[in-house]
């Protein structure tokens, strides 16, 4: 209930979001309240969330972030990454992770891009959604194959270590 909350007015400034988290409706409650409050204001808050896996393709983009941004109560991201370089398949009704008949994971049968998603999410920062769009969890190769395209270079790679 409270995280998002106890993270602001504990002094972060730096909010890790994502769908996969299920919590951004919460913590765009959470910063309704503490923006109002005036303790701190959004330009003070740098706030990052992710492309899910069943949004690659081009035309799911906006969609996907239009959700985030309604769910977090913000005009804007500071930073939108592209969480895995796995596309799953969209539209399906079962979530985060479908699945098939089979109970295996359903991948995206039209098999995006990076380069297509990415044009997406450059049109984000020209719209100004975002401020600057990244990557996560991409090897060298991948990195190399949106670097090949990219006009908005990534501004970061988040890498999730265990």
């Amino acid at each position: 209930g409270s995280s998002g909350i106890n993270a602001e007015y504990g002094g972060y400034r730096h909010i890790d979001c994502a769908p996969a988290y299920e919590n951004e409706e919460e913590v765009g409650e959470a910063f309704t309240r503490v923006f109002k409050s005036g303790k701190v204001s959004r330009e003070e808050v740098f706030v990052t969330s992710k492309l899910w896996n069943t949004y690659h393709r081009a035309e799911d983009v906006p969609t996907a972030c239009a959700k985030t941004l309604a769910d977090l109560k913000l005009n804007y991201l500071d930073l939108f990454i592209i969480h895995w370089p796995v596309c799953m398949e969209p539209h399906t009704g079962q979530g985060l992770f479908p699945v098939d008949g089979n109970g295996e994971t359903m991948m995206d049968s039209k098999s995006p891009s990076f380069a297509e998603t990415w044009g997406a999410l450059e049109k984000l920062v020209d719209e100004g959604k975002c401020k600057n769009i990244g990557l996560s969890n991409f090897n060298i190769k991948q990195i190399e194959e949106v670097l090949k395209v990219a006009r908005v270079k990534p501004a970061c790679l988040q890498v999730e270590s265990h």
